[in-house]
């Protein structure tokens, strides 16, 4: 499916005003079809020739103004449109459509659990046209009015009120003007919450094998959404634009959530089938405050073309952890944020792949370019640079520009240099000269300090800078604790600007740990001193702030990447430490870089064992501290450090025990997702069968439980289950193909660094199958293929020459390309840390 230029947009804007969609679905035509039927109002401002966006599986009929086209002339999914005169036009068009099984388009998903069947669009970037015909870019907004024929049973929801007539017909209400990539629909025998608030309907919806979890939880769910919207309305003089706010879990979601007008779809997997912790609930509720961020930015004001994604995501981004601080009981977000969002757009932004938060237009010519720049950038670090932004400028300034920038721009488009003009009105500042600086460059900035003592009793402290972008920042200014060994006792922190603040002269002798960018307000890596490093080893869990500690273990991550501390000193940390962490937070991050990163990546491969010892002996400890927790705190730590127990088990005893059991010893009992784990680490050391593992999917049949038995299938260290499974993920047959979920969960079962010999021969199979997959299936699964299928677990140079032979030689689809490149430079990095190590 060819690209939608820049070009090509701007020129079809410049002809065209749309103004009106409608589209009648039919649902009821077959397991793998759909009809459509739509009529486009449309003027043209001068004469000129432009295109239709379509992708049918077959065209029935077109006609413009009355007149036959014919369906012949659709060539790579444009319909030319010759020789249009100025004034109105309208456009009829009948095709058929294919459901997608790869969340692209109009996805059909049937449940194992019940049989029932589900429906849901996700339109983004360039699926409208798999769902019906448009003029497919985000400047070209229209109304849009939708019917929806839909078999018996079913319920129809989208962007707007859904009324159903006697005859199985829903009609859905006329929408605002939005643009062709927020249309959403949702389909099916829905389980369904629903109440009202501040005068309009809410919902909630899953599937109906999640009814119980959904109800268990719903409460929650709305508490949240209530307050959150609340807060939008007390910091947005805009109030929310659209009819309803129905919130709907669907089956096999690519993405977390995603921003539809009235419809926002989540990933079900926020329905929790299992135990979670509070933190992983936080993070339901930070994107539920994400999504609704973009009611106003992205939905009421969208973007003109894709270099601006930026726009949505980042400020959702921000919105959704500030938002969800203020609103809910969730009030350290941003903790989490530091240890497990942030890293995300720091490692993205010290690729080869890195781009600026908001990239020159030049820099995303077509949307497959733009596709790629969904990443830590455009998420983790354009809301760094926002928070540090409202630090810089103030909070109250910041909300009038973005109040402006609502006011200016209701139900149109805008450009980073909008935005920066409104936020300028606002304030004295000078926004456009930090936008660029802040926004029009790559790279991570790094703090370093330098501290002398002087012979007259004070201490200087010097802050090293490289990079250029100013930063407002906080330092932290912390001792021993005398009476309480291991505890630290904040002094006044300082506030530092740079460029500006170089050096500071401070009576009194120097603290023993200094902390830049304490509270974590800015973006960039800090190093510490010898002396606060040193101090850091002996007391780091002793500091009385979690976001305090979240920037301590970030910079130790950060000098662990650049080959400044070696892995066993931060493993060696984490033993210290994490056996006295209760911020659950901090212990999921960690945890998760050491035992995917330091104990799978950096470390030489014969220091493996040891590492996953220590980790299980840690994680034992802090099984010990919480028996018999009761609080939600105790609990989650308990969870994460049985997760990672799991995971790092070398022999099967224990979590044999506790699989025959059904319980942890002190708690918790076993659950789904638990038990899947266990049975896959058991696969991983050749200590199951496939005959326990079908036992298993019998005892959970449902959606997850056949992800999970695709996972351990392909964990099994035997030669015929790596074939079956390789065969599944690369198939050529088409009535095979898995869909994303199954091939993800297959792809993360097959890679183990228990198995390296097993496996290799499958590395250079990688690199030519995968392209293959790609170029047939499209960019959804070439994004799973390159993140999840890639042979991670060998960290070898024969691996990275043969990905960078890939690269030069083979042609992968951008997305494919993108994944493999970032992958190769990760590799590229292990190996290096691993070198330093000798």
């Amino acid at each position: 499916m060819p690209a939608l230029t820049r070009d090509e947009a701007q020129t079809r804007a410049r002809i065209l005003d749309v103004h009106h969609y409608d589209i009648d679905l039919d649902l009821t035509t077959g397991e793998e079809h759909f009809t459509t039927r739509t009529a486009i109002r449309f003027s043209a401002r001068t004469p000129g020739d432009t295109f239709l966006d379509l992708k049918p599986d077959h065209l029935h009929s077109i006609t413009l103004d009355g007149r036959p086209l014919d369906p012949a002339d659709l060539q790579d999914n444009h319909f030319p449109l010759t020789g249009l005169t100025p004034g109105e036009h309208e456009l009829h068009v009948e095709a058929t459509m294919r459901y997608s099984r790869t969340g692209e388009g109009m996805h059909r998903f049937t449940d194992p659990a019940d049989g029932e069947t589900y429906v849901y669009t996700q339109l983004f970037m360039e699926d409208v046209q798999r769902v019906f015909p448009a003029f497919d870019q985000p400047d070209l907004k229209a109304v849009f009015a939708l019917t929806v024929t839909a078999p018996d049973g079913w319920t129809v929801l989208g962007n707007s009120r859904a009324t159903r007539t006697p005859e199985g017909h829903w009609t859905l209400a006329p929408t605002p003007p939005i643009s062709t990539y927020l249309v959403a629909v949702a389909a099916g025998p829905w389980h369904s919450v629903r109440t009202e608030h501040a005068g309009l309907p809410f919902g909630i919806h899953c599937r109906r094998s999640l009814a119980p979890y959904l109800n268990a939880d719903a409460d929650e769910i709305l508490d949240i959404t209530r307050r959150c919207y609340d807060r939008y309305h007390q910091l947005f003089d805009e109030p929310y634009p659209f009819d309803s706010y129905d919130q709907a879990f669907v089956p096999e979601f690519n993405a977390g959530a995603m921003e539809n007008p009235g419809l926002v779809t989540f990933r079900d997997e926020f329905v929790y089938r299992s135990a979670v912790t509070d933190t992983e609930r936080q993070t339901r509720g930070m994107v539920i405050a994400h999504e609704m961020a973009h009611m106003w930015f992205g939905d009421l004001v969208t973007l003109a073309w894709w270099d601006d994604i930026w726009l949505n995501e980042s400020f959702a981004e921000y919105m959704g952890y500030q938002v969800l601080s203020e609103a809910t009981h969730f009030t350290d977000t941003w903790t989490d944020f530091g240890v497990a969002r942030k890293s995300w757009g720091y490692d993205a932004d010290q690729r080869p792949s890195t781009h600026p938060v908001a990239p020159a237009p030049d820099a995303v010519p077509d949307t497959a370019s733009a596709f790629l720049n969904f990443d830590g950038i455009s998420y983790a670090k354009g809301a760094s640079a926002l928070r540090q932004l409202v630090a810089w400028m103030g909070e109250k300034d910041f909300l009038a520009g973005i109040n402006d920038h609502f006011a200016r721009h209701r139900f149109g488009n805008a450009t980073l240099a909008d935005f920066t003009d409104s936020l300028a009105r606002a304030t004295d500042r000078d926004v456009h000269a930090w936008a660029d600086k802040w926004l029009r460059t790559t790279g991570v900035d790094t703090l370093t300090p330098a501290i002398d003592e002087t012979t007259d009793g004070s201490w200087t402290l010097t802050v090293t800078h490289e990079g250029d972008r100013p930063h407002h920042l906080t330092i932290g200014l912390y001792d021993q604790d005398p009476t309480t060994p291991g505890r630290l006792v904040p002094r006044t922190p300082l506030t530092h600007d740079l460029p500006g603040d170089r050096t500071h002269t401070i009576p009194g002798r120097r603290p023993d740990l200094v902390l830049l960018n304490d509270g974590d307000l800015t973006y960039a890596k800090v190093r510490l001193d010898p002396t606060s490093w040193t101090t850091a080893q002996t007391a780091l869990s002793g500091l009385p702030d979690p976001l305090t500690r979240a920037v301590v273990w970030n910079a130790a991550r950060d000098m662990v990447r650049d080959g400044e501390l070696p892995p066993a000193a931060y493993l060696e940390a984490v033993r210290t430490h994490l056996p006295y962490e209760t911020d659950t937070a901090l212990v999921q991050g960690v945890l998760a870089f050491a035992r995917s990163q330091i104990a799978d990546r950096y470390l030489p491969a014969a220091d493996r064992p040891a590492a996953l010892t220590t980790l299980a002996d840690l994680c034992r400890d802090i099984l010990r501290r919480t028996e018999g927790s009761e609080n939600g705190d105790g609990q989650g730590l308990r969870l994460a450090a049985v997760r990672t127990f799991i995971d790092s088990a070398t022999t099967p005893e224990g979590i044999q025990d506790w699989l025959d059991g059904d319980s942890v010893p002190g708690g918790p009992a076993l659950d789904p997702e638990l038990r899947w784990r266990i049975l896959g680490r058991l696969a991983v050391l050749g200590a199951t069968t496939p005959a326990a593992i079908d036992a298993e999917l019998t005892r959970d049949p449902s959606a997850s439980g056949k992800e999970g038995a695709a996972r351990c299938h392909a964990a099994l260290p035997d030669p015929a289950a790596k074939k079956t499974a390789w065969d599944a993920m690369f198939t050529t047959d088409t009535t095979d193909d898995l869909s994303t979920y199954l091939f993800t969960a297959t792809a993360t079962g097959f890679w183990a660094p228990e198995q390296a010999e097993l496996v290799r021969p499958y590395v250079e199979r990688y690199f030519t199958d995968a392209v293959t997959l790609a170029e047939r299936r499209g960019p959804a699964l070439a994004e799973a293929a390159g993140r999840y299928a890639f042979p991670a677990p060998l960290v070898e140079a024969a691996t990275l020459r043969l990905g960078e032979a890939c690269l030069r030689d083979a042609e992968p689809t951008p997305a494919l390309r993108r994944k493999l490149a970032d992958q190769l430079d990760d590799l590229r990095r292990a190996l290096a840390v691993r070198d330093a190590q000798g």
